[in-house]
């Protein structure tokens, strides 16, 4: 857990420590329910206005995006808060990566905390509305931030969408198009949203993560917040551990903590871990061995050729095989993609279909090779960075299983490959036009 003890708040005023975490997560577990709104003033007291002073203890605290991409939220923030038209708040809850639940875990556990988040950056950027972007699929959470917002009586507007819920609708051009009446499909940039989204006004677009930590320093302020994690990686994190080990859930643990130190927290690997997904499906595969000992944060993970990503810790055992499991998640990023541009439309899915042939019915020398350029076609060609994700993850894959690969080609499928799956992915379904909207 987060170490809380050297903080300078009133004991009055200091976050109270729970199971899963001392400071998104603090206590939420303890009764599986979230609070209510004279719960959440109780536990918090209410929340200072946004302004320059929140802006720059933003900046100050180091705070950097929890949705994947790690931008500093203070910077986007200032530049949104300079634009020429009053600005708009996208707070982002679509939570599109299957293996990733902290977006959902947060929201369902302390809703208050997320809007009073987007409500003080709004205040603090010059907006005056909100849009809460959720998946349309979650009914009962949409009708849980609903609930929450009637409770309020907010200082900017705050309105609820539910949106389809395909892997690239949470991308934030894909926001901004179906929020101005198009469909929730990425589009070409620039422009960027922060300089003309919603409305062509300068739009701010954060996760609910992002946004609840923005709460919490405006309460808490920046020393507090840099005094868990690391100088260069301060504060907390969400992370979704899963896979093969004893306790699977979303965790919050202080930038910085070694990946085996968190793979503890969930109760340990069970049996002997043979690779590790980092990120989620736009992750990378990397061997356990390898990752025991690295700190998460940004810098460490570049330095192994992984990155944050969506909070997404998941373990396979030596005994799985890593080439069927790969082969599961490229076709689901093959049939969840936008068609809108080559790589997705036609690239993607023949490495998808390369991939599970490898996995499942074996493959030649020539055809591996065939597969291995294709995965470097993907990257850089796409209206969004959907194929990117999916050619980093074929490449890794092709990498750390390469005995795998050889096997395969040499024996036809190993044992394994049809054998129960570690990473959670959800049928393939190609959505329709109509979907989109």
């Amino acid at each position: 857990m987060t170490d809380e003890s050297t903080s300078t708040l009133a004991p009055s005023r200091r976050p109270a420590t729970g199971p899963y975490g001392n400071r998104l997560l603090h206590g939420w577990f303890a009764s599986g329910r979230p609070d209510g709104r004279r719960e959440h003033l109780e536990r918090y007291g209410a929340c200072p206005r946004g302004g320059p002073a929140v802006l720059r203890d933003v900046e100050t605290s180091g705070l950097t995006g929890r949705g994947g991409a790690g931008f500093p939220t203070g910077r986007k923030m200032r530049t949104v808060a300079r634009g020429r038209r009053r600005a708009v708040v996208i707070a982002n809850g679509m939570g599109s990566e299957p293996a990733a639940r902290k977006d959902s875990t947060l929201m369902e556990l302390a809703p208050h905390l997320v809007l009073d988040g987007a409500v003080v950056a709004a205040e603090s950027v010059g907006a005056d509305t909100v849009h809460l972007c959720l998946p349309r699929t979650r009914g009962d959470l949409v009708a849980t931030l609903e609930a929450a917002v009637h409770e309020r009586d907010d200082r900017v507007a705050v309105r609820v969408h539910a949106l389809p819920h395909h892997y690239v609708s949470s991308e934030e051009t894909a926001l901004v198009s179906w929020l101005n009446g198009g469909q929730a499909k990425p589009m070409s940039v620039p422009p960027r949203p922060f300089e003309a989204g919603v409305g062509g006004r300068p739009t701010l677009v954060d996760n609910v993560v992002t946004l609840a930590h923005v709460a919490l320093i405006a309460r808490y302020g920046p020393e507090w917040f840099r005094s868990t994690g690391r100088h260069d990686a301060p504060g907390t994190a969400l992370l979704t551990l899963s896979g093969a080990i004893r306790t699977p859930g979303v965790y919050e643990a202080a930038m910085g903590s070694t990946i085996g130190s968190l793979l503890e927290r969930a109760g340990g690997p069970l049996g002997a871990p043979g690779a590790v997904l980092l990120g989620g499906f736009f992750g990378s595969w990397l061997p356990a061995t390898e990752v025991l000992d690295v700190p998460y944060a940004a810098a460490d993970l570049a330095g192994i050729g992984a990155g944050p990503g969506a909070g997404v810790i998941c373990v396979v055992p030596r005994d799985a095989c890593g080439l069927a499991e790969t082969a599961a998640v490229l076709g689901f990023l093959a049939g969840q993609s936008a068609r809108q541009c080559g790589p997705c439309f036609l690239g993607l899915p023949a490495v998808a279909e390369d991939f599970a042939r490898l996995a499942h019915t074996g493959t030649n020398q020539e055809s591996v090779e065939r597969l291995e350029r294709r995965v470097g076609l993907l990257a850089g060609r796409g209206a969004c960075r959907h194929p990117d994700g999916a050619g980093r993850l074929a490449a890794s894959a092709l990498r750390v299983f390469a005995d795998d690969v050889r096997h395969h080609q040499r024996f036809g499928p190993c044992p394994h490959a049809h054998g129960p799956s570690f990473v959670d992915v959800p049928a393939v379904e190609v959505p329709s036009d109509e979907e989109w909207r």
